[in-house]
């Protein structure tokens, strides 16, 4: 084990990072890096998603090592239950606390390293259906299967009996929470810890700047923007919002609305269908899609309202940042956002799928008025108060320190 003057040593695993983009991705980095400068011993352990990427380099002071099987495909990823393994015997001198962010797959190397060389694990799921296997199900309906079928169910169930070996399993929201509880594990062990936003970098700007970036980022002066942030998947409600976009520009004809991500590597990567719609629609000239980008922020900022209209999440780390950017939210009513915003207070909400009422509350928020503008101060307030990257990375500090000392 480590013994440094600064601090005690943890190795976070994540299946996927930098230049990746997406929440866990985020959050891991920020992980990482906030652990590191408050002291911590930090290895950082992930998969060579493409094969470009360099096998081992040094991110924000975090030495990060990218296993194989490396470059794109959905089962390649399963290789790393081997090869994550390995690495965390290589580094077994290096570490006393193994912290996995996204837990479906590399809870398993994690925790037979904890029965190999004790050393105590905190899993932190980032999406739902981790511990129940209902996040495998998209996969899975490729086979006919699902994940209460033969034999995937008892599968689930010899790999959960191995988690449970965890010393904590933290929950970003109540419906995480609320998994984990219904899968059986002991309320003493559960942890509730937010994702976070650093309100440094997502924070409103002066018209001025917002002007500058508009320019520089491809938005046309005059035209109003409303950005989405996030993957192009289908749980994000992306062909509600499309649908909808049409009653907006009857209203707004110079609106624009900016589409920030891309679909990246999973099965539920929709881009090209909702490419597609954009153009049987006609809404070529009013739907701008950038691909993923580094710059989340930026996009956010040369914005004026913010529009997320996911069906499913289990924190919507988008919503926060567009609350600590200063953007009017619009948002829909679903486990892992509701933990985050009052409705008419810090967004306006909707049902998902209802693409009338998501047309009219773009429509309001693009009008504008003193309740928006109060709205966004009191969204901005909320964000920086209650989701801070220093609190956050203070709580899982401590929390993984009390674990280290059991």
């Amino acid at each position: 084990m480590t013994d440094t003057v600064s601090g005690f040593g943890v190795c976070i695993m994540t299946e996927t990072f930098h230049p990746v983009t997406g929440g866990g991705e985020t959050q891991a980095r920020a992980l990482a890096e906030g652990l590191q400068a408050a002291g911590l011993v930090v290895h950082l352990i992930t998969r060579r998603s493409d094969k470009s990427l360099p096998a081992r380099e040094i991110m924000g002071g975090v030495p990060v090592c990218r296993l194989a099987p490396a470059g794109p495909g959905q089962l390649r990823k399963w290789g790393m239950v081997v090869t994550a393994f390995l690495e965390l015997m290589r580094l077994r001198g290096r570490y006393d606390v193994i912290l996995v962010c996204g837990f479906r797959i590399l809870g398993v190397p994690a925790l037979l390293a904890n029965l190999l060389l004790d050393r105590p694990c905190v899993l932190k799921a980032d999406s739902q259906g981790e511990l129940s296997g209902r996040f495998f199900d998209p996969g899975l309906a490729r086979f006919r299967l699902r994940h209460d079928s033969f034999p995937v169910r008892p599968a689930i169930r010899m790999r959960n009996l191995l988690l449970r070996g965890a010393a904590r399993f933290v929950a970003i929201s109540a419906v995480v929470e609320q998994e984990y509880s219904d899968n059986g594990i002991p309320p003493d062990r559960i942890v509730r810890i937010p994702n976070s936003v650093n309100s440094s970098t997502f924070r409103p700007v002066l018209r001025e700047q917002k002007t500058r970036l508009r320019a520089r980022l491809g938005i046309p002066p005059g035209r109003k923007a409303a950005i989405f942030t996030g993957r192009l998947v289908t749980t994000k409600g992306l062909p509600s919002l499309l649908r909808a976009w049409p009653a907006v520009i009857g209203r707004h004809p110079d609106a624009l609305l900016v589409l920030v991500g891309s679909g990246g590597l999973g099965l539920q990567n929709c881009e090209n269908e909702l490419k597609l719609q954009v153009a049987q629609s006609g809404l070529e000239t009013s739907v701008l899609f950038t691909g993923s980008v580094g710059n989340v922020h930026e996009y956010l900022q040369a914005g004026d309202i913010f529009v997320f209209p996911s069906e499913r999440e289990a924190f919507g780390i988008s919503v926060i940042e567009a609350m600590a950017a200063g953007l009017p939210v619009v948002t829909t009513c679903i486990d892992g956002i509701k933990d985050i915003v009052r409705p008419g207070l810090d967004a306006l909400v909707v049902a998902p799928g209802d693409d009338g009422a998501l047309a009219a509350a773009m429509t309001q928020a693009l009008d504008g008025g003193d309740d928006i503008a109060a709205m966004t101060v009191a969204a901005r307030q909320r964000a920086v108060q209650k989701y801070s990257d220093v609190s956050v990375v203070a709580a899982y500090r401590d929390l993984l320190a009390e674990v280290r000392q059991r």
